[in-house]
């Protein structure tokens, strides 16, 4: 799925085609992907079942349906949809965007929201950014990445962040990062999280504890 969504404007341009459902009265987002419940049952039409890329997926920051097709998201919502229709009940809890990628040797993730996106949303927040070793800077391949946090101004919870390095040691580290966005997290939440340490693998302080360690600082301000 080739695509490219504008959140703040529910733009959204791709190889997306549900015409033909939405030709026989399927609801679609304003983005153009079905509408479906927690249960992926398209909404309004309790025997008809839609995951994948051809639906929309409620966003857990944004608190509405976004068009954001990865698989990770699709492959959820299939066992979601295969578990109900054989007749038991399962349901998919939303999305935060996370993701990453490599272009030749750096890699690049992210989760969450970014300024712009909570721009657009209304929300002011508060950001860090941060470079540390990827792992304990003695240690051979101790390359450099960045960390990037932001969260919510007024509270604290942890809305997003992206990360960059030459090491996929640094881009996996996102999932850290999801999961505080996920679970509703602060950055002082995040900071004294009992997080991993091995010097082939960790600083002592982990990155994204380091990162969050700044935001936390600038919160208090």
């Amino acid at each position: 799925e080739i695509y490219r969504c504008d959140w703040s404007s529910d733009v959204c341009s791709s190889d997306l085609n549900t015409s033909l459902a939405t030709a026989a009265g399927l609801p679609a987002g304003a983005a153009g992907g079905l509408l479906t419940d927690r249960a992926q049952h398209v909404t309004g039409h309790g025997n008809i079942w839609a995951a994948g890329d051809c639906t929309e997926a409620f966003h857990r920051l944004l608190r509405r349906p976004v068009f954001l097709p990865l698989g990770t998201h699709a492959n959820k919502q299939g066992r979601v949809a295969g578990v109900n229709i054989a007749g038991g009940y399962a349901t998919f809890p939303g999305v935060i965007g996370t993701a990453t990628t490599r272009f030749g040797e750096t890699y690049v993730a992210r989760t969450g929201l970014s300024e712009d996106e909570a721009a657009s949303a209304g929300l002011r927040v508060e950001s860090a950014t941060t470079t540390t070793a990827v792992t304990t800077g003695y240690m051979p391949g101790a390359v450099a990445m960045m960390v990037k946090l932001l969260a919510d101004a007024a509270s604290g919870q942890l809305l997003g962040g992206q990360i960059l390095g030459a090491s996929p040691l640094a881009a996996k580290r996102i999932d850290s990062v999801a999961l505080a966005v996920w679970s509703a997290m602060t950055a002082e939440d995040l900071l004294g999280a009992d997080l991993s340490y091995s010097p082939p693998v960790s600083p002592v302080w982990d990155p994204v504890q380091t990162a969050a360690r700044v935001l936390a600082s600038r919160l208090e301000r």
